[in-house]
């Protein structure tokens, strides 16, 4: 079936989200849709699947206009969406996630299971899936459960298919199996549309390419293409993709973790045993699946977990039992996971945000009011230093994009004296250009013989920044390898297969 998107737009208040997209979808082909996180490119498949209405413009499959109230109707229309997020109902089996929102029943009245489940074999069969329909979604490992959001599409006849940062969630392993599932479906004639911001992976399975950038299409790109030249396209501007470092200088002290333990409220372990050191003048990066214990990990070392075992101590003194703000005080550096809930007030100024756990500090507080010459210089030189693109040290953070909210973040937790940076996932939703700039940051820390850790689901920015790697499994650290181990190496030990530690 052939896709196509005439003169997409899409406005949020005063936001152009889609600004006249045009794209067209071949039959038996597969599309990518590449562009940073905010640049468009999800709102203009929600707006395909139905669940966004465009303000202007037509979607035509097979060259007849069709007007589309809902995902109901998409999906009668023969479109089918893989999310990012799965909309699956983990205490249902693969056959009940299936047939929701498409129950059949039996003459008595009853839900058709056996229909579902033959479905789901049928589905499974062609593409070599081996799923049990009666496993429940939630005892599934998530590649698996990946491939039963592909079967529901499937089953009901989608012959175009959207996957809407497919990998996010995978490991290497397990995206290279989705690779292959990609083109079986495109050789089988089925339309697909990638949407991703990973060059390595659009440039290993697209036919062609779409570059879209703040809601605008910037330019049609071949597989062949350099990483340099697609994210010269995605950025506006020539982008250094290599982290230039020098071999790291060891020094004494750092940070040890001895047999750490981490309990949720209910009792549940989250970190189980977790013992590691991170010296002086080295990055130590924390990979793994999102889920498998490095949230928990973080909070902990920063006094954010409520429920903590073992030891953390940095240059010997003991971290836990004491406050975040001992922490802090004491000169540790937190990029956190999620700068909107936890490392802005988006209704503050940047300058304001530049402060935030120094509000205390006689430098910028004298009797209790805050000294605003003072705060607003050192806020000019941050924003200078930085390159944090905003109106001024007195407009809103809230109003700053995605990327330079991550440089305030940055800008703040580096510009006072730190004996330790935990940053966690620190390039999340931002352009390849400021990756670029905070990877540079990064090391810059490190070379100033700062003990770092970086907490990252991305392989690629783990290897690239990594003097070591730790990979987590389920709570635990399955080994810590070199930065140059290979990928599928990495990939068995995201994938719980332990490898044994490097202590050099």
């Amino acid at each position: 079936m052939k896709l196509e998107l005439r003169g997409i737009t899409k406005r949020f208040g005063s936001l152009v989200a889609n600004d006249h997209i045009d794209l067209v979808v071949q039959p038996g082909e597969i599309h990518a849709l590449l562009g940073e996180n905010g640049a468009g490119k999800s709102t203009l498949m929600n707006v395909l699947y139905g669940l966004y209405q465009a303000d202007e413009g037509d979607i035509l499959l097979d060259d007849v206009v069709q007007h589309f109230r809902g995902p109901g109707d998409a999906m009668v229309a023969g479109i089918g969406m893989v999310h990012q997020h799965f909309m699956l109902i983990p205490v249902f089996t693969v056959a009940e996630n299936v047939m929701l929102g498409h129950e059949s029943t039996n003459a008595l009245g009853a839900l058709n299971l056996a229909k579902a489940r033959e479905l789901v074999r049928e589905v499974a069969e062609r593409f070599g899936f081996h799923i049990d329909p009666d496993a429940v979604v939630g005892d599934l490992p998530v590649g698996v459960q990946q491939r039963v959001e592909i079967i529901k599409a499937l089953a009901r006849d989608a012959k175009v298919l959207v996957f809407d940062e497919p990998t996010a969630v995978l490991t290497p392993q397990e995206t290279d199996e989705l690779m292959g599932i990609m083109r079986q479906l495109r050789d089988d004639g089925t339309s697909i549309v990638f949407i991703t911001h990973k060059l390595r992976e659009v440039r290993e399975v697209a036919d062609r390419i779409t570059v879209i950038r703040l809601g605008t299409v910037v330019g049609e790109a071949s597989p062949t293409a350099t990483n340099a030249e697609l994210a010269s396209l995605m950025v506006g501007r020539a982008v250094e993709l290599t982290v230039q470092k020098n071999a790291p200088t060891i020094g004494d002290g750092g940070l040890h973790v001895e047999g750490l333990r981490v309990l949720t409220p209910g009792g549940s372990i989250v970190v189980d045993d977790v013992s590691f050191d991170v010296r002086p003048g080295e990055v130590l990066a924390v990979a793994g699946v999102q889920g498998n214990g490095q949230t928990e990990l973080v909070e902990a070392i920063v006094g954010l977990a409520d429920r903590v075992d073992g030891s953390i101590r940095l240059d010997g003194e003991e971290l836990v039992g004491k406050s975040v703000r001992g922490i802090l005080d004491s000169g540790v550096g937190f990029v956190p996971e999620d700068r909107n809930e936890d490392g802005l007030v988006g209704a503050f100024s940047v300058a304001e945000n530049l402060i935030l756990d120094r509000s205390s500090d006689a430098a910028f507080v004298r009797g209790g009011t805050i000294r605003r010459r003072v705060l607003d210089a050192f806020a000019r030189e941050r924003i200078a230093e930085y390159d944090i693109r905003t109106q001024g040290p007195q407009a809103a953070a809230g109003t700053l994009s995605g990327g330079n909210q991550q440089k305030v973040v940055i800008a703040r937790e580096m510009s006072r004296e730190l004996r330790l940076l935990v940053a966690a996932q620190p390039t999340r939703g931002v352009d390849v250009g400021s990756i670029e700039f905070i990877h540079k940051r990064i090391i810059e820390t490190r070379d100033a013989g700062v003990p770092v850790i970086v907490v990252s689901t991305e392989l690629d920015e783990v290897t690239a920044i990594a003097d070591r790697i730790a990979v987590m499994y389920r709570g635990s650290i399955v080994g810590i390898v070199p930065a140059d181990t290979p990928r599928d190496r990495l990939g068995l030990m995201m994938a719980g297969e332990p490898q044994p530690e490097v202590t050099a």
